[in-house]
């Protein structure tokens, strides 16, 4: 959780020019969080991966509600299952799920 309250505390940093510039130390090296602990935070399931339903939760409430939807929307497609429209495949991935 310490992770979120960073991530949220760097819109209050008005010295930053950017997230990276805050994340980045004297050095030039970033030692912001990790993808590792990105992901971690996407899973709220804890079942070692963020699948696309978690990853849009996450992003939208980083970023608010809508945020890429149309990307989200059709990554979510295909997470489900409904983005192909022929009739065969319908009946295959209907008979998977029994």
């Amino acid at each position: 959780m310490a992770c979120v309250w960073l991530m949220c505390s760097v819109s209050l940093v008005v010295h930053a020019e950017s997230a990276l510039d805050y994340f980045t130390d004297k050095d030039g090296r970033y030692s912001g969080p990790s993808l590792e602990d990105q992901v971690a935070l996407m899973d709220t399931d804890r079942n070692g991966f963020a699948d696309v339903f978690e990853v849009r939760a996450y992003l939208e409430k980083q970023h608010g509600k809508g945020y890429q939807k149309e990307l989200l929307d059709k990554w979510e497609s295909s997470a489900s299952g409904k983005s192909c429209s022929t009739p065969f495949a319908k009946e295959l991935y209907s008979d998977s799920n029994r």
